[in-house]
């Protein structure tokens, strides 16, 4: 993607498998690196990426997501990129059309793995056609298989969606943990696939017809709405563009303290300067989720919040929000 005349810049953290990345692809292939001191939400950055004359630009989704809704980056000249680059959390079709549009619509790589694996599982590639949103291939060396819900792999060829089942040959991965049985936490409870047992990662992955991979978010982020299974990334992909005054939402479902079907919980953070009811946003919610999705589908509660937490390389932490509902109800029914 990169060599000598190029200019790599990517908002990312050390402690972070893209840190690593970044610095290595750029020394060992003789590409400038460009750093930035500051946050990169603002028009600061995208001034200077400009500027700088960035021709190799990573994202994070949630990234691309503020800048298209600030229009911060509104009158800048970002035609010197040749790719894009997104990883940490699911992209959002809409917003990469935006961000290509950018740079005359040139290409967005989808990466996605983790630090203890060193790199990407799946990706794009620019040697194949690419969907926005979606990845084209595995990686190399990584073999795969999508599990149904009993962990028997789908074939290969079969549109489906499941949880992920990585082959335990893979090269950078790990193969132990500091504080922790490093077997316990990705082998333990795994199927065997041709005498392997297969390696845990947790994201739950769509193979669509055409065979194409998108990512629907972790397994510990699906949820069971009515005795139908769901994740959190569809919910929230038809409620982001539900009504104008959302910036982005964060689904979640929590268990009644007393027992029963599953709670679904949508948290939302407002664009600057709207205002908005919850109760309101809970109709138009329900309406939304039961028509695009499932009309069986209910929407129990929203909140809207200043900002969602997140890490340090800005993934959405949807555990903190469940928490966060799962004590407000612990509480309210002590009362």
């Amino acid at each position: 993607m990169s060599g000598v005349g190029d200019v790599y810049c990517w908002p990312t953290n050390l402690g972070w498998v893209m840190g690593p990345i970044l610095l290595f692809s750029c020394f060992l292939t003789g590409a400038t690196l460009a750093l930035y001191h500051g946050s990169p939400l603002g028009r600061g950055f995208g001034k200077f990426v400009q500027d700088a004359g960035v021709t190799v630009l990573g994202t994070v989704p949630s990234l691309v997501k503020t800048w298209k809704n600030t229009d911060c980056i509104k009158g800048l000249d970002w035609t010197k990129i040749k790719s894009f680059a997104s990883t940490g959390e699911t992209s959002n079709v809409d917003d990469d059309l935006w961000l290509s549009s950018k740079s005359y619509y040139k290409p967005i790589i989808e990466c996605c793995g983790g630090t203890e694996l060193a790199s990407s599982y799946i990706q794009s590639s620019l040697f194949q056609p690419q969907a926005f949103g979606a990845f084209s291939t595995a990686s190399m060396t990584t073999g795969l298989v999508i599990l149904d819900e009993h962990g028997v792999p789908y074939p290969d060829d079969k549109a489906c969606v499941g949880e992920v089942g990585l082959f335990p040959l893979y090269l950078g991965a790990t193969d132990r943990l500091l504080n922790t049985d490093h077997n316990d936490v990705y082998f333990k409870g795994m199927p065997t696939f041709k005498g392997m047992r297969l390696r845990r990662h947790g994201d739950i992955l769509k193979r669509t017809v055409g065979g194409y991979i998108v990512v629907q978010g972790r397994a510990d982020d699906t949820m069971n709405l009515g005795g139908i299974k769901t994740s959190s990334v569809e919910i929230e992909r038809v409620c982001d563009r539900a009504d104008q005054s959302i910036l982005e939402t964060a689904a979640v479902s929590v268990a009644p303290p007393d027992g029963g079907p599953e709670l679904l919980v949508i948290f939302v953070v407002l664009k600057k300067g709207f205002n908005q009811q919850p109760e309101k946003l809970k109709t138009i919610f329900s309406k939304t989720i039961q028509t695009n999705l499932n009309p069986l589908f209910k929407v129990s509660n929203v909140k809207i919040i200043p900002e969602f937490p997140r890490t340090a390389s800005n993934k959405l932490l949807r555990r903190v929000l469940r928490d966060q509902i799962q004590h407000e109800l612990s509480v309210r029914s002590r009362m």
